[in-house]
């Protein structure tokens, strides 16, 4: 292929117009040939090209000259003009050439440094529109960081989300983006983020539950003091309609009753629990999918301020914060609490961890209240604490809880409070028992009457107001006493049963058994062992008392029926006390007959018979005398106060023994022999006897005692002996001799003083004969 030749510009054709172009035109013509020139470094021929068209002007002027002289001159002078001028021009040609060169290396440099710089303003641009995407995010993470620091954490952990998903994941998944690495970070800087708002979280809700523990008594005060007020309300309600009495606090009645008087323990005037902390933490740790967790760590603290709310005693004597009402109030709190956390979060709580707590808490209390238990020694203290125990359980059964270990543990106080009733009160009736006069009790004025009337169980036949004053009451002021106590007993013994104490039926039998133990032992023991005593009177007294305590058990039985509870056996009830009574009335009798009956022994030990005696004797034996004078007067001072049958019968037994014992006398194996005036001295005796008894109440059924006695000094005087041997007659008059007795009186019989017997048959003949006619 031939070389191409290069190509030539040829400015002979731009020269002229370049000349003969204006002043302005010319620089417009004149650049853009310099220009290009100049980029193709033709500026010689440029110049050559200009020196031809100058040369060519020139020949032309001097032709012109030579034709035209003077217009040469003149063209001359102007050529020559112009000449200075091209001079002038090219000089500034040059200089304009060597400018635009210039121009041109700078023109290259700022083009460059304007691509440069174009470059530079879109890496600017692209890095400012980075900055400001890194702003957004920054901008997001900051708000989340705000709203955590301001504790809106659910906006916080939704701002933490919406960062993610609208600004981190679209960056990350974009590989060419420039914030690849600040979207890393932060990519990486978002779970410790969802860390510190949890952590927040349960820093609100621990600040929240150490709020509720502070608050926990104050609250299970409200608690305790709405149950009274219900219980006032309750029994208000009760008084006024008689069909409400069956039913207790905490019943559906009592509830539907009541709801007119409801009181948000949790939310009043003086308390209100905000559950805003519990319930964000439950939704934050949800939306961290971490409720697990925070369920967990939840119950771990309620477990341990649980245990930080169990002492490691209690003083049930005091009322400070140690006490028992103050650990329940606590308590009570708590699990009022615990309830209603559960009822605002179900998803929080389940029942069965709640029942746990609340289980754990009851065999708690129930220790430390055994255990002080030991240092209890009265029973109005115990009754107390029963109380605060038993408002505590009305108060937490409004609550739903179970209260079976709480009702169990009160039936532990009951035997703890019965056993100390029993033993103060065992304590007063051996006082009250050992420390009496057993005289009958004075009563100076009919207040005292009606006192005495009022307390004890006995019923005084004449009116109160045909009294005279001073008066005397039949038994010792032991009875009154004791029976002040037995109602106090059976007071304070109910005392223990209320609205919530369910177990009746267990206080109305260990009643009847304590009482019946105190009764009996204390009472009716310490009474009989005072029987020993020689002193007539105060036997007399027992005796008395012993009747009156028997009538005083059978009302107490009575009373016992009617105030037994509904869910008590039916039937009977029987006091073994009652019983006891009765026995030993007989005891009482049985020694009053001993004393009786030796003072008789002793008076007639002190007949002074002569049996060989000459002479009857004008009077009574003095023995006798002083033995009706004694029955006369034990009758009419000593027994007086005894009733009427009883009486009879110790008369009856002394006249009997009276009888046996003078009939002894004669029958003695020292009375070898009987004279007829003593006979007549024993028959006067008989007879003064006799007439005593006949002239007492009921005298002629007391005389039947003295017919064995009658008979056998009747046989002794008779004329005719063998009646006795014959059973006809024998049956008719001599029927009450006993029919050994009466032969050996006939055989001591003598005729005179010399002793010689009226009947010469031996004894043992007599006796032969008698049986042979049985």
């Amino acid at each position: 292929m031939p070389r191409r030749t290069e190509a030539i510009d040829d400015y002979s054709t731009a020269i002229p117009q370049i000349v003969l172009s204006s002043d302005s035109d010319f620089l417009d013509h004149l650049i853009p040939v310099l220009k290009d020139a100049a980029n193709s470094r033709r500026t010689p021929a440029l110049i050559q090209c200009l020196s031809r068209y100058s040369d060519e002007r020139e020949a032309d002027i001097e032709r012109i000259g030579l034709t035209k002289h003077e217009e040469f001159l003149s063209s001359v002078n102007q050529l020559q003009g112009v000449r200075e001028d091209t001079v002038a021009l090219i000089g500034e040609i040059l200089h304009l050439n060597q400018s635009i060169q210039t121009s041109t290396e700078k023109l290259v440099e700022q083009k460059g440094a304007l691509v440069n710089t174009k470059a530079i303003r879109q890496n600017i641009a692209d890095a400012s529109d980075a900055l400001k995407d890194s702003l957004r995010v920054l901008q997001a993470v900051n708000l989340a960081h705000d709203l955590i620091r301001r504790k809106r954490y659910y906006s916080a952990l939704k701002s933490l989300e919406d960062l993610q998903n609208e600004h981190i994941v679209p960056i990350l998944q974009n590989r060419y983006a420039t914030q690849h690495r600040l979207a890393d970070a932060i990519q990486k800087s978002i779970p410790a983020s969802r860390k510190a708002i949890s952590e927040a979280v349960m820093v609100d809700l621990n600040t929240w539950l150490f709020h509720i523990r502070r608050v926990s008594p104050l609250l299970g005060e409200f608690a305790f003091y709405q149950t009274e007020m219900r219980r006032a309300r309750q029994k208000k309600r009760i008084d006024e309609q008689e069909c409400l009495p069956n039913f207790k606090l905490n019943s559906a009645i009592e509830l539907v009753c009541d709801e007119s008087e409801e009181f948000d323990v949790l939310n009043n005037e003086q308390l209100e629990i905000d559950f805003t902390p519990l319930f964000e933490g439950l939704h934050i740790h949800d939306a961290l999918n971490q409720s697990d967790r925070f369920k967990a760590e939840y119950a771990a603290t309620r477990r341990q301020q649980k245990d930080l709310l169990i002492p490691a005693s209690i003083d049930l004597l005091t009322e400070d914060e140690s006490s028992l009402s103050s650990l329940l109030e606590e308590i009570a709190g708590f699990a009022i609490l615990e309830k209603a956390s559960m009822r605002k979060a179900p998803q929080l709580r389940t029942a069965i961890e709640v029942e746990e707590l609340w289980e754990s808490m009851c065999s708690s209390v129930i220790k430390l209240t055994n255990k002080a238990l030991g240092e209890i020694s009265n029973a109005e203290a115990l009754l107390k604490i029963k109380g605060v125990i038993a408002l505590f359980i009305q108060t937490m059964e409004g609550y739903g809880y179970s209260i079976s270990s709480l009702d169990s543990f009160l039936l532990t106080l009951f035997d703890k409070y019965a056993e100390l009733l029993k033993r103060r009160f065992s304590e007063d009736f051996q006082e009250i028992v050992s420390t009496d006069d057993y005289m009958p009790m004075a009563i100076n004025s009919i207040a005292e009457f009606e006192k005495v009337l009022n307390i004890s169980w006995y019923t005084h036949d004449q009116p109160i107001a045909q009294l005279s004053y001073p008066c005397v009451l039949p038994f010792s002021q032991m009875y009154p006493l004791c029976c002040i106590d037995i109602r106090n007993f059976l007071n304070q013994f109910y005392f223990f049963s209320d609205d919530q104490f369910q177990h009746s039926e267990i206080i109305d039998e260990t009643l009847r058994q304590s009482l019946d133990e105190l009764l009996t032992e204390k009472v009716c023991r310490s009474i009989v062992e005072k029987l020993s005593s020689q002193y007539l009177g105060q036997i007399v007294q027992i005796l008395i008392n012993l009747e009156h305590f028997e009538i005083a058990c059978q009302e107490l039985e009575q009373l016992l029926i009617r105030a037994r509870s509904s869910t008590s056996a039916g039937g009977p009830l029987k006091l073994k006390a009652t019983e006891e009574f009765r026995n030993h009335k007989k005891t009482a009798e049985k020694r009053i007959f001993e004393l009786v009956n030796s003072k008789i022994d002793d008076l007639i030990d002190t007949a002074e018979y002569e049996w060989l005696i000459s002479s009857p004797s004008p009077e009574p034996s003095s023995y006798m005398q002083t033995l009706t004078r004694y029955l006369s007067n034990i009758m009419n001072s000593t027994l007086l106060g005894l009733p009427r049958e009883i009486k009879e019968l110790i008369y009856f037994d002394a006249l009997s023994h009276t009888s046996n014992k003078i009939l002894a006398l004669p029958l003695s194996t020292d009375v070898k022999h009987i004279s007829g005036p003593a006979v007549a001295n024993l028959a006067q005796d008989v007879k003064y006897l006799t007439e005593f008894v006949n002239s007492l109440e009921n005298g002629q059924m007391l005389r039947e005692n003295l017919d064995e006695l009658q008979q056998t000094v009747n046989l002794l005087q008779s004329d005719n002996h063998d009646e006795f041997f014959d059973i006809s007659i024998r049956n008719k008059k001599y029927g009450r001799v006993d029919a050994l007795n009466g032969p050996v009186l006939l055989e001591k019989l003598t005729t005179n003083a010399s002793q010689v017997p009226i009947r010469s048959a031996p004894l043992s003949s007599l006796s032969s004969r008698f049986g042979m006619m049985k």
